[in-house]
């Protein structure tokens, strides 16, 4: 797998961590994919299983940070000066804090993500930037991310909140009903807050259909859903026009900024949709 240039650096990190290294994360999978070395052999193995089957992986993961990137900056023009971003995964390049702050210095940021490598490397990355935390909690308990004393530290929840969930619902099978979970936080967030969201999408692509495969056969979990079924994460908050699309296809601050044809992308362009859902 080291002959792939763009899947992790090929050495594990020189530490025994207390945590099972032999199962690969969310988190680490997409840091190899992106070239990282926050990332263990299993990982890497994973990271190599997308290559296999959808060779344009790394684009289609970077085609997701465009988005976080997108949605981050619109709530922060709408002035959305706190953010909770759930399953965050490794730093990477232009992380929330990063976009966030681009426009408003003073904005707060809270982590989540349920990995404990992410806690570790998120807090040295973090540490002297006081407007950032980063907490150790899992979406499927809700009450464990409201609940948590950074979160309840840096967040408001009686001022407007950047809610976002970006590349991560697809890990959850329809069977689990993770609605149920983004309610809770949703109803925990007050008039005037947005919902950011991107997920696999399913309109009958082959490229689709070969990102859930690798996806199932590295980590066990990762399912395309229609374009329906990814509306319904945002439980029936009236969507940011141009409402949810490919993130290509997708520029909240322009909804009337002329698009191609879903049918004139390229093959990783048809892989993630996003939006934004507003609580009236």
């Amino acid at each position: 797998m080291s002959e792939e240039p763009i899947v992790g650096s090929g050495e594990d990190p020189p530490y025994v961590p207390d945590f099972d290294i032999s199962k690969p994360t969310i988190a680490r999978v997409y840091d190899a994919i992106l070239g990282g070395k926050d990332n263990f052999a299993a990982d890497r193995e994973g990271a190599a299983t997308f290559m296999k089957y959808v060779p344009s992986s790394r684009e289609a993961a970077l085609d997701n940070r465009d988005g976080l990137n997108k949605g981050v900056t619109y709530m922060a023009k709408q002035g959305i000066d706190q953010f909770l971003d759930i399953g965050a995964g490794l730093p990477t390049n232009q992380n929330t804090h990063q976009v966030a702050q681009a426009v408003n210095p003073d904005a707060k940021v809270v982590y989540v993500d349920n990995d404990p490598i992410v806690l570790a490397h998120g807090r040295a990355l973090l540490a002297r930037n006081e407007s950032t935390l980063i907490a150790t909690a899992d979406l499927r308990d809700p009450s464990s991310i409201l609940n948590h004393p950074d979160v309840q530290k840096m967040i408001d929840f009686d001022r407007p909140v950047g809610l976002m969930i970006v590349g991560l619902m697809m890990h959850f099978h329809p069977d689990e009903q993770p609605g149920v979970w983004i309610r809770s936080l949703v109803d925990a967030c007050p008039s005037g807050s947005y919902f950011l969201c991107t997920d696999f999408i399913d309109e009958g692509y082959a490229e689709q259909k070969a990102i859930e495969r690798a996806s199932l056969e590295s980590l066990g979990n990762g399912w395309i859903r229609t374009p329906e079924q990814i509306e319904a994460h945002f439980q029936g908050l009236p969507l940011i026009p141009p409402g949810m699309d490919y993130i290509s296809r997708w520029f909240p601050e322009e909804p009337d900024r002329e698009v191609p044809a879903v049918e004139d992308l390229e093959p990783h362009q048809r892989i993630m949709a996003g939006g934004i859902g507003y609580k009236e």
